[in-house]
């Protein structure tokens, strides 16, 4: 094979490469759990009062006002983005299994004004129905998109959704949270202790 043959062939081969990286890449960053991500970044744009106050909200997609809520709200919210109606999934599958789900607020019917704001309902449900996964020390288990949840001083359960930003000069990830101050995006992966990691992605038809 002459040297120019040889050269046209390689030129050739990288091209198709580069296309089918390209290619690969846009699956990547149009892939359920960056679209959930790019969802729960755009809640940090918004200002929102730390408020968990019980509310009467409307069945399917009801939400408490925007300017209000807490980390549930925020994981609600963002899947919702996508088309996802935490709310009456969370209510079917209780209905359906309610004793599977915590019985620590002496509910013994389900309520669609408050189940899906409860970590710890959330927790069951991404178990049931999503993939419960190895809670672990080592950062690069954790991926974008997924479902974190916490026990914060004061045995408060708290939830959040891995970022596809990481920490400089850092393999670990950012979490996209409300603990308080309005939903930000920054590092608190390891900062209290991790009680469940879960994988929730609606693939499309």
């Amino acid at each position: 094979m002459s040297s120019t043959l040889h050269k046209t062939f390689l030129a050739l081969a990288i091209s198709l490469f580069l296309q089918a990286s390209i290619v690969h890449a846009d699956i990547l960053l149009d892939s359920f759990s960056n679209q959930l991500v790019n969802a729960a970044q755009e809640r940090t744009q918004h200002e929102v009062k730390y408020d968990g106050a019980y509310r009467a909200i409307k069945y399917p997609m009801g939400d408490v006002p925007l300017n209000k809520g807490v980390c549930t709200d925020l994981v609600v919210r963002a899947y919702r983005k996508l088309g996802v109606d935490l709310q009456q999934r969370v209510h079917e599958d209780m209905s359906a299994n309610f004793s599977k789900y915590p019985n620590i607020w002496g509910l013994r019917a389900t309520d669609t004004n408050i189940d899906h704001r409860r970590v710890p309902n959330l927790q069951v449900y991404f178990k049931r129905q999503g993939k419960e996964l190895q809670v672990s020390q080592d950062a690069r288990n954790y991926m974008v998109g997924d479902i974190v949840t916490w026990m914060l001083p004061g045995n408060l359960p708290h939830i959040g959704i891995v970022s596809n930003q990481s920490v400089p000069d850092s393999k670990r990830p950012k979490i996209i949270h409300n603990i308080g101050g309005g939903p930000v995006e920054d590092d608190i992966l390891f900062k209290y202790e991790i009680t469940g990691h879960y994988r929730y992605e609606i693939k499309s038809s």
